[in-house]
């Protein structure tokens, strides 16, 4: 008895509902992403031939960058302003109304003095008594 065999039916996949599958994925992908632009003011350090290394502390930290043109950088976010108004604003709502935090402020070694008086002043005026300046160790001259 000769059986009959049934023709093999070419099997084919749809690849087009599968690409829809993959745009629609890689939009939701792209918008859904974040992208964040951080900004740092890069400051050169004074020099000084004797300080202290500063305590490492628990507490929140608050610290001020002051670029060689002036402008102001509280905790890595550029203020848009370099004024006393603005930086007094932005150290009362990054500190909370708490002054007894501790402040730092690194000014770039070619920072015009007003500006790191400003920062000063504006920490004075809201009653911050850790005050800390940051300076880099100067080399030892060689003979």
């Amino acid at each position: 008895m000769k059986f009959r065999r049934k023709p093999r039916e070419n099997v084919e996949i749809n690849l087009a509902s599968l690409i829809d599958v993959v745009f629609i994925l890689l939009l939701f992908f792209v918008v859904t992403t974040t992208f964040t632009r951080e900004t740092q003011l890069k400051v050169d350090l004074p020099e000084a031939a004797s300080g202290t290394p500063p305590e490492e502390t628990a507490l929140k930290q608050m610290e001020v960058l002051i670029s060689a043109e002036g402008s102001y950088s509280l905790n890595g976010q550029a203020l848009l302003k370099s004024d006393l108004e603005s930086l007094m604003a932005a150290l009362g709502k990054e500190s909370a109304g708490d002054n007894s935090l501790p402040l730092v402020i690194s000014a770039d070694a070619q920072t015009p003095h007003q500006a790191v008086i400003t920062a000063m002043d504006a920490a004075g005026k809201l009653g911050f008594a850790h005050l800390r300046i940051t300076t880099v160790e100067a080399e030892a001259a060689k003979p």
